[in-house]
């Protein structure tokens, strides 16, 4: 890339996001070619800092970042165990993938030692330097600390050097814990990973007329469009809402102007619940003061939840946990009708301190019961919107619990449920659910 290339990238970036540019105007600002001003401003545009919209021009837009990882650094390690910094400070913000325990003798550590790697040790300062040399970041328990040469060591690869109080297993149980948690919160998909940004898809501006639609509709196919004024989400406009208007009217007269969005950090669990609510097949995604990024259909949030049912898990989470023990109850053959549709014991982890069965447990059971039950009768995905949950006799540690499921009430998008569940067949919990119903492709 030229200087004057540069020279102009540089310029773009000191311009307010939605300021509207030209080759023209770049040549006479800088005092360079056109030709020159053009290939700047595209070279702007693989960087992500313009984007050009049909009808409206070449725009100063935001730049995505780039996720590069969802991994830990080093320094929220040291924030998370309370430590304390010795060397290395250069290199608190790389990146673990995983960490080791230095309990064995050296020459068995060496096989286990890879970049991104945080070694925990105690007072072994020989295994501390041995981690340094192989350029992984050490965090020293017990309250401990190291020798001069590797705090030398550590501020010369960059690589950071902790002390913590805690011991081996705290410290491990924690980034452990840490690292449960973010590998989980990237199995969640996001509006921001499924949408269609601005550039590739179409809108309209309030001064577009009815005609303008129906030219749109007609390329497209589609029969709802975004409506955009200033790059802020001013309406949405529908095939439904032109019925009764000449080709002549403009957009601001027809649109709905009361909008339902939603933003990019969304799940798309939440956005399908809002299209079920509100009825709606496509919805403007938009940053938090109300810019316009791009559309969401109903299309796409159901074949993101589709590829999410279809793809394993590689860590549990505490519903996954939980339902382990849940098993379809055994069928009887000589009855004409089954009894209950699944059984479980309760175990240590699903008690409180008082030795019974803690709520949010129950209330997690009922509602797998219900949602597995519906899956089985109508291949939909259910999402509870409400439990109304009466709680009998108590239930403790050991107790065998059969389970009920009867969907007594069922459209096309919600259910009604009720759920028994029963300890030596007597009733100890009576659950109502309400959910709605998401086609599962």
């Amino acid at each position: 890339m030229t200087s004057k290339q540069r020279q102009v990238i540089h310029y773009i970036e000191s311009l307010p996001i939605g300021e509207k540019i030209s080759v023209r105007s770049i040549a006479q600002k800088l005092n360079m070619s056109d030709g020159t001003a053009y290939r700047g401003i595209k070279a702007a545009e693989e960087e992500g800092l313009v984007t050009t919209i049909d009808r409206v021009g070449t725009i100063r837009i935001e730049k995505r970042k780039v996720e590069a990882s969802d991994l830990l650094t080093y320094r929220e390690v040291a924030r998370m165990v309370d430590g304390q910094v010795l060397g290395g400070e250069a290199g608190l913000d790389r990146q673990l993938n995983k960490f080791i325990i230095g309990a064995m003798t050296e020459d068995a550590i060496q096989k286990y030692l890879s970049p991104n790697t945080l070694m925990i040790v105690g007072n072994r300062q020989s295994v501390q330097r041995q981690a340094l040399e192989n350029n992984i970041a050490v965090l020293v328990t017990g309250g401990f600390g190291a020798d001069q040469a590797a705090i030398r060591l550590a501020d010369e690869k960059q690589l950071p050097i902790i002390s913590t109080v805690y011991d081996t297993f705290a410290v491990a149980t924690m980034i452990n814990r840490s690292i449960l948690n973010q590998e989980i919160q990237r199995d969640i998909v996001t509006v921001d990973e499924i949408y269609t940004p601005i550039e590739k898809t179409v809108f309209l501006e309030p001064t577009d007329t009815v005609a303008s639609f129906h030219h749109l509709a007609k390329d497209t196919g589609l029969s709802r469009f975004p409506v955009q004024s200033n790059q802020r989400a001013v309406g949405v406009v529908t095939a439904k809402d032109l019925m009764g208007y000449n080709e002549d009217t403009l957009i601001e007269r027809v649109m709905t102007k009361e909008l339902v969005t939603v933003h990019p950090h969304m799940s798309i669990a939440t956005v399908s619940h809002r299209m079920i609510w509100e009825d709606i097949e496509m919805l403007p995604v938009v940053s938090l003061d109300y810019r316009l990024l791009g559309v969401v259909s109903r299309q796409d949030v159901m074949r993101a939840m589709q590829s999410v049912n279809q793809q394993p898990q590689n860590v549990n989470t505490f519903e996954d946990e939980m339902m382990v023990f849940l098993e379809d109850f055994p069928i009887n053959p000589h009855r004409t009708r089954q009894e209950y549709d699944y059984k479980l014991t309760v175990q240590p982890q699903m008690i409180n301190n008082l030795g019974t069965i803690s709520y949010g447990v129950l209330t997690e059971i009922i509602s797998q019961a219900a949602s597995r039950k519906i899956a089985d009768m109508t291949s939909m995905n259910p999402m509870i919107e409400k439990i109304d949950l009466h709680y009998f006799n108590f239930i403790q540690i050991g107790n065998e619990l059969q389970i009920a499921v009867d969907i007594f009430n069922q459209t096309r998008r919600s259910a009604l449920i009720e759920v028994d569940v029963y300890h030596e067949n007597r009733l100890s919990v009576k659950a109502i659910i309400t959910c709605q119903l998401i086609e599962q492709k």
